[in-house]
């Protein structure tokens, strides 16, 4: 089952913008767009986007929106450090012959 959250943010040199992350199988797939008819791209999360998505769970929480375990892998997942933080995968390599 996958959970979707989305809010918009305001920068100063891009403007307003929408951001959405997904989060299905454990991973989180962050992407943005701006403006009605654009495509959505990838989007790279900063700290503010990671403190915005776990707000957004516990908003969610009380409602039984969401379960605790799907909240616990969320805030477990935000907390993820490295490259990209939690930036997912969106296909999987194929088999090597």
């Amino acid at each position: 089952m996958s959970i979707e959250f989305g809010w918009w943010n305001k920068d100063p040199e891009s403007g307003k913008y929408q951001v959405r992350a997904v989060v299905h199988g454990g991973n989180i797939r962050w992407t943005r767009h701006q403006g009605h008819h654009t495509s959505w791209e990838p989007h790279v999360p900063d700290d503010d986007d990671r403190v915005r998505l776990i707000a957004e769970a516990e908003r969610r929480l009380p409602r039984r929106l969401i379960t605790q375990k799907q909240f616990e892998e969320i805030r477990r997942l935000s907390a993820n450090e490295g490259p990209g933080r939690i930036v997912g995968r969106t296909a999987r390599p194929g088999p090597t012959r």
